[in-house]
C-alpha cells in the first residue's frame, strides 16, 4: 500500500468526480478491447456510485475500436489480389462512427450486470460555442446524477467540424483529455482523474531508468525539467495532452490526479488520499517542497560516498571504525540523554513494556557497542579478496573477487543500538547506507547518526550514511531500484511483508521467527530444562526466541517434563497447547502452530518421534532457527540433516542464532531466504563478487587462436603482496 499524502487530505471532501479513461487503458497492445481492465473500472465506478459519489466518465477508444472492426471487415471482404495492393489508412470519422456504438454497448452491458444505469453523451467542439447548449448540458447531467445514472461523455469524432479530429489540436477542446478538463470546470467537479497507461507524470520518458515519478506537479519547478516521450500508442494525446488538460482544470480550482488505469483499485486509492500518480493543484506551489528528488539525491550521494570508501586502503577504512567507536564513547552522556527522552515519550504514549525495553540503551551498552565496533575493525578486511584464480588461456588470468553490494536500505523498529551495528557493518563492507528507524526512537537515532557521520572523513563524505525521518520517504525509496541494491527490514511480520510487497529491490530478511525446540525421548532433561528456559525467557521478543516446544510422546506426564513446564509458568510464561497436548496437559489450545508470540508465551505439542518433529517444523515453522535436545547421535544427525532452516542446533539454545554470537562482529538482520545470504547476516552477507580478467592483448576472433586451459591457479596477485587470510583468500591492494 502507498503511503498517505498529507497534501491530499482534501480528498475526504470530494463528492463529484470526473474519470477520463484513455484509449491505451481500454485496449490491449493488439488493439482489441481490454475487457478485464474495463470490467475492473466499471466495478470501481459502481462501488463509488453506491457510496454516494457523483461519477462522470469521459472515455476515449471509439476510433480505436472502430478501426479494429473495420480492418477486420475489410480483410474479410478483400480478395487475395486486393491485399497485394497498397492499403489506404481508414477514415477516422468512419472509425469513430463504427466504434462509438460498440464501445457504449460494452459499457452498458457491464454496468447492467452491476445493476447500474449509464448514459451516452456525444459532444463536439463547436457545441460549446453555444451558451444555451452549455446550460442544457449541465441540467441534463444534474438530472442523470440525481437518478444515480453514470453519464459517459465522448467527443463525437464522426461529425466533428475539424478535418482530422484525431490530429487537429485547435478549438475549445481538441481531444478527450481536454474535454475532461473542460467538463470538470463546466460541471463544477471536485476532482478530475486522468487514467493513463503509466503510473503518473515522470521527469522523463517512463522507460528511461533515470526518470522519476513526480507526485505533486509544480509548474515553476517541473515545467522546464520534464522531457516527454512518444505520444500514446493508440490515442491522440499521450502525456503532453494530459498535462495540458490537468493544468487547465487545476488552474480553475479543480484538483487533478494522473494515475495508472492498469491498477484495478487506482481510483479508490486516489480517493483515500494515497500517494499515487501525479497531483495537480492550484496551491501546490505554496506547499512544502516535494521530497521526491531529495530521497533520490540521498541514495545517489550514499552510492558516490561508498565508491570513495572502497577506494581507501584497508587501514584507512579500519581507522574510520576506530574513530566511530571513540566518538560513541566520547558522546555517551549526550546519547543517553536523548535516549531517556525517547523512553519517557514512549512510556507516556503507553507503549508496551517489551517495546520500551528494546528502545532502552542500558548502562554499559555504549561501551559494549564501541567494543564490538573495534572487534569488527580488527577482523580481516572483506573487500577485494581474491576468492579464486583461473588461467583461462596462456597469459589470460581470471580472478573472482569480493565486492560491496552498493547501497543498502535498512528499515528497523525500536532498537537504536541496531543503527550502530548496521552502520559499522556498512563501513566495514564498503557499502553506502540509508537508515529508517522507528518513530519511537527518533531522538536516539538522530544523535547516533550525527555522532557516527561526524566521524567519517571528508574524503569519503558524511552522506555515506543517510537517515530517513518520515514514512513517506520510505515509499519513495522503495521505488529506487536503479540506485538501492538491497533492502533489509528488521521488525515485525507486518513490516517485512509490507516492504516485500512494495518494491522491486531485492529484500533480505524474514517475516516470522517461529523457532522450535524438540526434546527427544533420549534427552538429558536437566540440559533440556536449561535450553528451553533460556530459549524462551532470555529475550522473549527476539526473533530467535522459542515459540513452540515439541516433546516426544513418551515424555508425556513424566516428572521431568512437568518440572520444565512448571519452571516456564513460574517465569511468567503463558503456555498454550496443540490438540494432543491439550488432551494430556489441559492447557488452552493455541490459535495456530504458525504463531510468533514475541512475548512470554509458547505452544507445547507432543510428537511421535524425531521425524514427526521434523515434519511439524517444515509445516508450521518459518525456517529461522530450530533445535533438538537429545543424547542419541542418530536422532541428532537426522534432525540436523533434514530440518530445512537457516540455523539448526543440537543441544544448544536457539538464542545463539545471532551475528555477534556467531563471531560475525555484528549483524544487519537474519535471513530465512535461500538467495544470497541465509541466517545471521554479517559483513560477508553484504558482499557480492566481481570478475577481473588480466590479459596481454588476447582477442576471441571466433576462438580460432585461443587454446583454453581453464587451470586453477594459486591465490597470488600481481598487486602488492599481502598474506593469505584465515579464509585462505588473499587481498587485492593497489600500491600507493
Amino acid at each position: 500500500m502507498a503511503s498517505a499524502d498529507p497534501n491530499r487530505a482534501f480528498m475526504k471532501d470530494v463528492k463529484r468526480i470526473i474519470i477520463k479513461v484513455g484509449t491505451a487503458v481500454i485496449t490491449r497492445n493488439d488493439g482489441r478491447l481490454a475487457l478485464g481492465r474495463i470490467g475492473a473500472l466499471c466495478e470501481q465506478v459502481k462501488d463509488l456510485n453506491s457510496q454516494g459519489y457523483e461519477v462522470i466518465m469521459v472515455t476515449s477508444g471509439a476510433v480505436g475500436v472502430g478501426r479494429q472492426r473495420l480492418r477486420y471487415r475489410k480483410l474479410v471482404n478483400s480478395s487475395f489480389a486486393d491485399l497485394q495492393k497498397p492499403q489506404n489508412e481508414l477514415d477516422g470519422k468512419a472509425c469513430a462512427a463504427v466504434g462509438q456504438s460498440g464501445l457504449m454497448a460494452l459499457y452498458d452491458m457491464l454496468f447492467t450486470q452491476l445493476d447500474v444505469s449509464s448514459s451516452q453523451l456525444l459532444v463536439t467542439d463547436s457545441d460549446f460555442d453555444n451558451s444555451n447548449f452549455r446550460e442544457r448540458l449541465c441540467e441534463t447531467v444534474e438530472s442523470l446524477l440525481e437518478l444515480r445514472v453514470i453519464p459517459i461523455f465522448n467527443e463525437n469524432d464522426a461529425v466533428s467540424t475539424r478535418k482530422a479530429p484525431y490530429e487537429d489540436s485547435s478549438g475549445i477542446f481538441w481531444d478527450n483529455d481536454s474535454l475532461a478538463g473542460l467538463l470538470a470546470l463546466e460541471l463544477k467537479a471536485d476532482l478530475l482523474v486522468l487514467l493513463s497507461d503509466v503510473d503518473g507524470l515522470y521527469s522523463g520518458p517512463p522507460s528511461e531508468p533515470s526518470s522519476k515519478i513526480i507526485h505533486t506537479y509544480i509548474k515553476e519547478i517541473h515545467y522546464q525539467e520534464i522531457t516527454f516521450g512518444d505520444k500514446s500508442r493508440v490515442g491522440r494525446g499521450g502525456m503532453t495532452a494530459k498535462v495540458q488538460a490537468a493544468s487547465l482544470a487545476s488552474g480553475g480550482g479543480i484538483p487533478v490526479v494522473i494515475t495508472s488505469g492498469f491498477d484495478s483499485q487506482s481510483i479508490v486509492k486516489v480517493l483515500q488520499g494515497e500517494k499515487i500518480g501525479t497531483l495537480f493543484h492550484k496551491n501546490a506551489s505554496l506547499w512544502e517542497p516535494s521530497k521526491d528528488a531529495s530521497v533520490h539525491e540521498m541514495a545517489v550521494a550514499a552510492r558516490d560516498c561508498s565508491r570513495r570508501l572502497q577506494n581507501l586502503s584497508s587501514e584507512e577504512r579500519k581507522k574510520i571504525l576506530f574513530d566511530v567507536a571513540d566518538a560513541l564513547e566520547a558522546n555517551e552522556d549526550l546519547i543517553r540523554s536523548e535516549n531517556e527522552a525517547d523512553i519517557a515519550a514512549a512510556q507516556e504514549a503507553g507503549y508496551e513494556t517489551s517495546l520500551v525495553s528494546r528502545l532502552t540503551l542500558k548502562p554499559g551498552k555504549i561501551a559494549s557497542l564501541a567494543k564490538s565496533i573495534r572487534t569488527l575493525a580488527n577482523m580481516e578486511d572483506p573487500i577485494n579478496e581474491i576468492l579464486k584464480r583461473t588461467e583461462v588461456a596462456d597469459g589470460l588470468v581470471l580472478e573472482k573477487t569480493s565486492s560491496p553490494l552498493g547501497v543498502l536500505l535498512i528499515v528497523f523498529e525500536s532498537r537504536p543500538d541496531a543503527l550502530v551495528q548496521i552502520a559499522s557493518l556498512a563501513i566495514r563492507s564498503g557499502n553506502g547506507l540509508l537508515l529508517k528507524g522507528g518513530k519511537e526512537a527518533m531522538r536516539s537515532n538522530t544523535i547516533l547518526h550525527k555522532v557516527i557521520t561526524n566521524a567519517i572523513p571528508g574524503n569519503v563524505g558524511e552522506k555515506l550514511i543517510g537517515l530517513v525521518t518520515t514514512r513517506d520517504e520510505i515509499a519513495d525509496l522503495l521505488k529506487l531500484d536503479d540506485v538501492i541494491d538491497l533492502v533489509i527490514p528488521r521488525g515485525s511480520n507486518k513490516l517485512v511483508s509490507q516492504i516485500k510487497a512494495s518494491t522491486k529491490i531485492p529484500v533480505l530478511g524474514h517475516a516470522d521467527g517461529v523457532c522450535h525446540v524438540y526434546i527427544d525421548k533420549s534427552a538429558d532433561m536437566d540440559m533440556a530444562k536449561r535450553i528451553v528456559l533460556d530459549a524462551k525467557i532470555d529475550y522473549p521478543a527476539a526473533c530467535n526466541a522459542m515459540e513452540t516446544l515439541l516433546v516426544h510422546k513418551d515424555l508425556a506426564k513424566t516428572p521431568e517434563l512437568d518440572d520444565i513446564l512448571l519452571a516456564l509458568k513460574t517465569a511468567g510464561v503463558n503456555i498454550y497447547s496443540g490438540p494432543v497436548a491439550h488432551k494430556v496437559l489441559g492447557y488452552p489450545k493455541a490459535d495456530s502452530f504458525h504463531l510468533e508470540y514475541s512475548s512470554l508465551a509458547c505452544t507445547v505439542e507432543f510428537v511421535d518421534d524425531v521425524q514427526s518433529a521434523i515434519d511439524h517444523i517444515h509445516r508450521y515453522g518459518s525456517a529461522h532457527t530450530d533445535c533438538v535436545v537429545t543424547t542419541d547421535d542418530k536422532v541428532a544427525e537426522s534432525f540436523l540433516r533434514q530440518v530445512d532452516s537457516a540455523a539448526v542446533f543440537y543441544n544448544a539454545s536457539t538464542r545463539f542464532s545471532d551475528g555477534a554470537r556467531f563471531g560475525l562482529g555484528a549483524e544487519v538482520g537474519i535471513s530465512t531466504g535461500r538467495i544470497h545470504a541465509r541466517g545471521p547476516v554479517g559483513v560477508e552477507g553484504l558482499l557480492t563478487t566481481r570478475w577481473i580478467l588480466r590479459g596481454k592483448g588476447q582477442v576471441v576472433n571466433g576462438d580460432k587462436d585461443v587454446a583454453y586451459t581453464h587451470k586453477t591457479l594459486p591465490l597470488q596477485s600481481g598487486f602488492s603482496k599481502k598474506p593469505v587470510n584465515q579464509h585462505g583468500f588473499i587481498r587485492l591492494q593497489a600500491k600507493k
